[in-house]
This record gives C-alpha cells, structure tokens and sequence, in this order.
C-alpha cells in the first residue's frame, strides 16, 4: 500500500502544511459544528464530534473555542449552517482527486473548485468518478523516531488496529472508521505521540508522477484546493519522486 498518504507526507516535506493556525482552527470549527449538528453535543455519544475535538484539542485550540462551536452545532447559540460537499475529478497526469468541502454557499464553491481543477490542467467530474478507488479508513501516523516497529506493532494491534506500515520516516498505523477512536485512544494513553491522526480516504492503488510540467501543475492544483476556505481535506493518489520533489520545492 505504499504511497496511501504521499499527500499528506508531501506536505510536510515542501512545507506546505504550515499554515496560519487561524486557518486550522477555522476548519476545525466548522467540522465540530457540522459534527455537533448531525449528532448532538455529547461527546461520548458522538464518535465524530469526539474525534475532531481531540484533534482541535491537540492543535491547542481553546476550550472556549471548542464549546462555542459545538453550541453553534447543537442550536444554542446562532451560527452559520454547512453543506457538507464532496468533489471528484482528475487532476494532471489522470491522477484521482478527491475534495471534502463545508461550505454555506455551494454555487460559490463549486465554481471556485471547477476553477482549481481547469487552471492546473485538470478536470472536475461527477459524482463517483474516481471515489471508488478510494477506502475510508482510520490512519495514525507516527515517527519513526520515537518508537520501533516492533513496540508499536504490538501496542497498535493489541489495541485493535489493521495494520501498521512503514512508509518513508514514518510508521502508519491503520484501522476500521468505527474503531479509529478507540484505537487513538488507547494508544495516546499508551503514550504514543503522533504525527497525524485521522479518519481519511486511503486510495487503492497509486499513480507514479514523474514528468516535471506535470508534477509542478499537480502540486499547484493541491495547493490551490488545501488553500480555500471550504475545503476542509483533499485526497490523491499520485507519488513524486523524491529527487522531483527536491527540484520542485
């Protein structure tokens, strides 16, 4: 399965994940509050909720943040209300892009998205185009510089986990969608640190990128996405080479 989160390990490596921490917390919020809304406040009753608070939580979010969301989610208190929106199509190379999207102006967004994809030589599909070569599945990413394989190995199965790859300088450790709180949980009290923990869209096979124009149109079409303000996670199932990568950034 190599190459299930190059996305998100790309990031890292050319910097592009460090955004503003304002940008964080404003998608944090509105998934607590779509997740608060679909159902209900009490976080032990509301895996979703549950689970994006501990993120927040992690990204040092405030508690008064956090409740003020939820709040907003359950009705207490006014606040926008999101449609949540999942784009599909196929970026430079014939990549498959998938786009998670919170917005409350879906005309908006979807303009902005097509947009996106026909700048960077890509082409915004329809529904299902490409979300079928994709899993939904619970992903924990781990240095490999904090633990060995062999201890995490045992930790993550023996607290329910599928399976633990290395991938690069990281180990991934993957589960099924309804036991990624549990397994998170767990392992956190274990007092494994992570480096990413989330319920994601894993792709089945991968597509190798190793065309300069190509690569450098891909990356600015994953940026053009990540950076919008109703885009909340984009998924993709391309690899860059490393020494690409290096020239690109």
């Amino acid at each position: 399965m190599s190459g299930h989160s190059k996305w998100s390990t790309i990031k890292r490596k050319k910097g592009a994940n460090d955004a503003k921490r304002g940008q964080i917390f404003t998608r944090l919020i509105k998934e607590i509050t779509v997740a608060a809304r679909s159902g209900g406040g009490d976080l032990d009753g509301n895996s979703r909720l549950r689970s994006v608070v501990a993120t927040a939580k992690a990204e040092n979010m405030p508690k008064d943040n956090i409740a003020r969301a939820i709040k907003k989610g359950t009705g207490e208190i006014a606040g926008e209300v999101y449609d949540e929106i999942l784009y599909e199509g196929y970026g430079p190379g014939g990549v498959a892009v998938l786009v998670e999207c919170l917005s409350d102006n879906r005309n908006r967004t979807a303009a902005d998205v097509r947009h996106a994809f026909s700048k960077c030589n890509g082409n915004l599909g329809e529904n299902g185009c490409v979300s079928y070569m994709f899993d939904k599945k619970g992903l924990i990413q781990v240095d490999k510089s904090v633990i060995s394989e062999e201890i995490l190995m045992d930790k993550a199965l023996e607290a329910g986990a599928d399976d633990v790859v290395e991938e690069d300088d990281e180990f991934q450790i993957f589960t099924a969608p309804e036991d990624f709180d549990s397994v998170r949980e767990t392992l956190e009290n274990d007092g494994v640190k992570f480096v990413e923990a989330q319920i994601a869209m894993i792709p089945q096979n991968i597509v190798a990128v190793t065309e300069e124009n190509v690569a450098k149109n891909l990356l600015r079409l994953m940026d053009m996405l990540e950076d919008h303000e109703d885009v909340q996670n984009v998924y993709s199932n391309f690899d860059i080479d490393e020494d690409l990568l290096e020239q690109l950034s």
